[in-house]
């Protein structure tokens, strides 16, 4: 394990539950399970030297989340990893070290929840990002388009302190979804209309 890393940039990511998602609250998702598409752009990162800056990283998960009381906390989420594929093999496989939580940090966290990595690989990764529209692709199996909630003064709507978060301890901005598809690893995953989350992220060994 090593303690000389840092990754930060900017995240977003929708899921299958409805606005606003209640899986941020520790509350059951909308449909029971939590289904999630999720994008990374590193502006400034490494990993022991290894220059991990202007990569971007996605994932599709399955999170079950059973019985009534259920929530991502419990685990046994099922999961694919995404590098793209501008990487290096140096920078890919240090991505997949630190996504694994295998250096530590919040990283760690998200990664202990996983209890099947589906696939890790290197694919066409396209991420535009403004404060007003998201978009992510994943070569030809995932397709995500988000447009921000407006609120009461026509600015952002930002969510603070949820006791989940993927990069505390930003607050998040609300999106919807306009498009959530994913076909990869044998799914049919098609979501419109749903939740979409986005902030900053700054990951560390502490």
């Amino acid at each position: 394990m090593s303690d000389n890393w840092s990754v930060k940039g900017n995240y977003f990511e929708s899921c299958n539950c409805d606005l606003v998602c209640p899986c941020i609250f520790l509350e059951p998702p909308t449909e029971g399970f939590c289904e999630a598409q999720v994008g990374w752009t590193i502006d400034e990162g490494n990993l022991d030297g290894v220059d991990l800056s202007g990569r971007k990283v996605a994932a599709w998960l399955h999170a079950p989340c059973k019985g009534e009381t259920g929530n991502l906390t419990d685990g046994g989420w099922s999961l694919a990893l995404y590098v793209d594929d501008g990487a290096s093999d140096e920078q890919f496989n240090a991505i997949c070290e630190l996504w694994s939580g295998n250096h530590g940090g919040h990283l760690a966290v998200i990664a202990s929840l996983v209890g099947e990595v589906m696939s890790a690989e290197k694919a066409p990764i396209t991420i535009e990002d403004s404060s007003e529209k998201k978009l992510l692709k994943i070569g030809d199996v995932g397709h995500e388009e988000l447009v921000a909630v407006t609120g009461m003064d026509g600015g952002a709507v930002k969510v603070s302190n949820m006791p989940l978060a993927v990069a505390p301890p930003f607050d998040i901005q609300v999106f919807k979804s306009v498009k959530n598809t994913y076909t990869g690893n044998g799914k049919n995953f098609s979501q419109t209309g749903k939740v979409g989350l986005a902030s900053p992220f700054a990951y560390g060994p502490n």
